[in-house]
């Protein structure tokens, strides 16, 4: 893989409070073939049209979708506009909601409110443009089901780049170290979320670009991380559950991981609104794995 071709457009959002390089679209520029990774959401497309203007790029032969949440794939088929001949690669289970996105966009907004507000509607993708295949082209370029993060969740694999979407969760830079976090949705099966990282760790990448947020290096280090963080945050909170599901209980959780989680205790080196962003997710994750300790028993 050869990474000066691959380009990271920052899909920053100024209306949304600490989210700052959290949103990402990526390019990689082949000789060939010039691919997109998740066009963010409505809000962002002008963002995104300028940064393929300053690239140069004129033609995009694959959008890729590693899932369809509104903040990776909502602005596509606005993008489409503008290059029609386009073709997306998205999660079979996905594809029904992108030519008819009305479920999904007034999913988004019972799910997060003013925020998917913020991030704007969700414009129809013409199925003609939209299609899964596990082997796209003649790229050595290979889309995984990966279902954990979302059930319509992939990864993609080209060369020994491994673009992840989420499937080890959310990451930030912090000063001397690594901070990441899981996120798992209301619908989390702890054991479907596992394989599916063994299943692109098997891939041995090299490279691994998180959605939110970077390109890092070693892949594994980062895989094997976001691995056994899913496996400590639901002991973390089957212990807090166990004290009482009352009001106090995501502070319970938050402690117990900082306590607990060398990791992600660095979320205290983040600036302010950054943490608050982050924060404000820990109860989506919490009660995604509060469902699936429930759905156990």
């Amino acid at each position: 893989m050869d990474i000066t071709k691959l380009h990271c457009i920052d899909l920053d959002q100024p209306q949304l409070e600490g989210f700052t390089k959290f949103i990402s679209a990526w390019i990689y520029q082949g000789d060939d073939c010039t691919l997109l990774v998740d066009p963010g959401p409505f809000s962002s497309i002008p963002v995104l049209l300028k940064g393929l203007e300053r690239l140069s790029i004129t033609r995009l032969d694959y959008i890729l979708l590693t899932h369809i949440h509104i903040d990776h794939a909502g602005g596509t088929g606005k993008l489409l506009e503008y290059f029609p001949e386009a073709q997306i690669i998205c999660h079979p289970e996905g594809i029904k909601h992108l030519v008819n996105p009305d479920k999904l966009w007034q999913g988004s907004l019972k799910v997060l409110g003013k925020m998917a507000e913020a991030y704007g509607e969700i414009f129809p993708v013409p199925a003609a443009n939209i299609s899964f295949s596990e082997h796209i082209g003649d790229l050595d370029l290979q889309a995984i089901l990966t279902p954990g993060h979302a059930q319509h969740h992939l990864c993609f694999c080209y060369e020994d780049l491994l673009f992840g979407g989420e499937v080890v969760g959310v990451r930030s830079e912090v000063g001397g170290g690594i901070y990441m976090r899981p996120a798992t949705p209301p619908r989390f099966i702890l054991e479907v979320a596992l394989e599916s990282i063994d299943r692109v760790m098997s891939l041995t990448p090299r490279y691994l670009v998180f959605a939110h947020y970077g390109l890092v290096e070693p892949a594994m280090e980062y895989l094997k991380i976001g691995r056994n963080q899913l496996l400590l945050w639901v002991k973390g909170v089957e212990i807090t559950a166990a004290q009482g599901m009352d009001e106090g209980m995501e502070e319970r959780l938050f402690d117990w991981l900082v306590d607990h989680d060398p990791v992600y205790r660095r979320i205290n080196q983040l600036p302010p609104a950054v943490f608050a962003r982050e924060r404000y997710f820990l109860k989506n994750t919490m009660n995604g794995m509060l469902g699936y300790l429930k759905n156990r028993q």
